[in-house]
């Protein structure tokens, strides 16, 4: 599950219990121990991706 935090950030959490600490190492997460699906993966590298392309023209934008 990806949420966004107060700054506005994606962050990902886990489907079955919702921490948002995982092992990446293991691709599990550390509160149950669920595997984390390589589609919740890719999904939060976009977002994260266009969340960092978002902050970069606003930071243009607001450099004149």
């Amino acid at each position: 599950m990806i949420f966004t935090n107060p700054a506005g950030a994606p962050e990902l959490a886990c489907d079955e219990c919702g921490c948002r600490w995982f092992d990446r190492q293991r691709n599990t997460c550390y509160e149950c121990g669920a595997p984390v699906p390589a589609a919740e993966v890719s999904a939060f590298e976009r977002a994260l991706a266009e969340y960092g392309a978002s902050t970069r023209s606003e930071e243009k934008r607001l450099r004149g």
